[in-house]
């Protein structure tokens, strides 16, 4: 083997590397353009109406959704915006790393069908600006998703109003 052999191989090899290499970087570019699309929200658009009231504005995803980034005592988590829910429905799966605790179980009719879902309560929830306390919810073992149902028993504790494709949350007074 020759030395302009060896400098070829090396020389490829680099070629090879740089190709990968590039192919890593336009995967992790789209994966956060995907993620964009998919939650618009990730930070929330947040201010102070007139009134000095909390307010969120939120973009509807690709699929005609409005998720956004929140927290449920103090722990980030993603929210999908329900209000055909009654409670607010968290995965087993989310609420074991949230450590809540469930206490009663009742049947729910889903989408998917009769589920057998636990009774917990929510100390702290918030998006955005926007901070509830003491929420009713259920823990259900039936979603596989990591996307909490932020269904009426939230919602009913704020203001909201859809215009085009902008959904806009406000505390109450």
């Amino acid at each position: 083997m020759t030395e302009d052999d060896s400098t070829n191989k090396i020389g490829k090899t680099f070629v090879w590397l740089a190709w990968i290499f590039a192919i890593i970087l336009l995967m992790f570019a789209f994966e956060s353009v995907l993620e964009e699309q998919y939650n618009p929200n990730s930070q929330p658009q947040v201010s102070l109406n007139s009134s000095g009231l909390a307010e969120v504005i939120l973009k509807q995803n690709r699929q005609g959704h409005y998720l956004s980034k929140g927290t449920i005592n103090e722990a980030p988590v993603t929210f999908l915006l329900d209000t055909g829910a009654t409670q607010v429905s968290i995965p087993a799966s989310v609420a074991d790393r949230l450590q809540l605790d469930s206490y009663g179980s009742y049947l729910v009719q889903t989408a998917n069908g009769t589920v057998t879902v636990y009774r917990t309560k929510i100390d702290q929830l918030s998006i955005g600006n926007i901070f509830l306390y003491n929420v009713a919810a259920h823990i259900n073992p039936a979603m596989k998703s990591e996307e909490i149902l932020l269904g009426m028993s939230a919602l009913k504790k704020v203001e909201f109003s859809q215009k085009g494709k902008q959904l806009t949350l406000r505390e109450y007074p």
